[in-house]
């Protein structure tokens, strides 16, 4: 099982589509998003309509959730069973990671189920990834990212590569959901490598 945590920053986008993409390859995954990250798809990605799940916006987009795959979990359940170290799921991705979310997650404090469930990757020596969506980094930011990848974390900026030509912003967003799956050693065509293009 793969966890994907959409957080309340700019770019819900890259969750989102991650997620399909997991699903689609048949992957069990579980989604948490935050109570911003959900008004946030009401913000970046439909103007004007409102979302109590994230399951909602992936009927919303069209995308048929495959049965038994699909699990979704409030950020406020810290009793899910992702909050413990007992129970086994492959890896996590923060995506996008807001600078609180990234705050909380390199201090340890583990009052969300994102937060918790990340906790418990880091101290399982489970994959972690987090896409922190910030620009510029302050030295807080930065020092935040340098614990968490001591800690065993990847830190994969959403920063795109042009290499491939992309033709549109969904060429753009695809190309960090490829670089996402192959960091989990998922297999994608989401863009092309670079050698072969």
């Amino acid at each position: 099982m793969i966890v994907v945590a959409i957080t309340g920053a700019s770019g819900v986008i890259y969750g989102v589509r991650l997620a399909e993409e997991l699903l689609a390859t048949g992957r069990q995954t579980a989604v948490i998003a935050s109570k911003t990250a959900l008004l946030l798809f009401g913000q970046e990605l439909y103007p004007g309509e409102q979302f109590q799940s994230v399951g909602q916006l992936l009927f919303r987009r069209g995308f048929d959730v495959p049965g038994g795959l699909f699990v979704e979990y409030s950020n406020h359940d810290v009793f899910a069973p992702i909050a413990s170290g007992s129970v086994r799921f492959d890896a996590i991705v923060v995506a996008p990671c807001s600078m609180k979310t990234l705050a909380q997650l390199s201090s340890g404090i583990a009052d969300s189920l994102i937060a918790r469930a990340f906790d418990v990757a880091l101290k399982e020596r489970r994959k972690a990834i987090v896409v922190p969506r910030e620009t510029p980094f302050s030295d807080i930011h930065l020092e935040n990212m340098i614990r968490l990848s001591r800690a065993g974390a990847v830190i994969l900026p959403p920063a795109p590569a042009f290499y491939f030509y992309p033709k549109t912003v969904d060429d753009l967003i695809n190309f960090v959901v490829g670089k996402i799956l192959h960091t989990l050693g998922i297999d994608h065509t989401l863009f092309t490598p670079w050698g072969n293009t």
